[in-house]
């Protein structure tokens, strides 16, 4: 998974209308600055699951700060899912 697949899930979820810009370096952004709070962050995990086959805990995905965290979480999930 990509930023810019984040960048597509998070708009399908939330709608960049409603939302900080996502355009440029997003990486370190804090999701709430980006206005994504924790129901937006569950919707993007239920995606992300549909989409990739990764299934991030609910109490997980409550505690991501940034796009950063949850695209490296993605890559360990998906490591660890390879290797069983």
């Amino acid at each position: 998974m990509t930023i810019d697949d984040l960048r597509r899930i998070l708009v399908e979820c939330a709608g960049e209308d409603e939302t900080g810009s996502l355009d440029g370096d997003i990486l370190d952004t804090p999701f709430a600055d980006l206005g994504y709070d924790s129901l937006a962050l569950m919707e993007t995990a239920g995606r992300i699951k549909q989409e990739f086959g990764v299934v991030i805990a609910d109490e997980d995905i409550a505690t991501m700060e940034s796009p950063r965290v949850l695209l490296d979480t993605v890559a360990d999930l998906s490591r660890s899912v390879a290797a069983a």
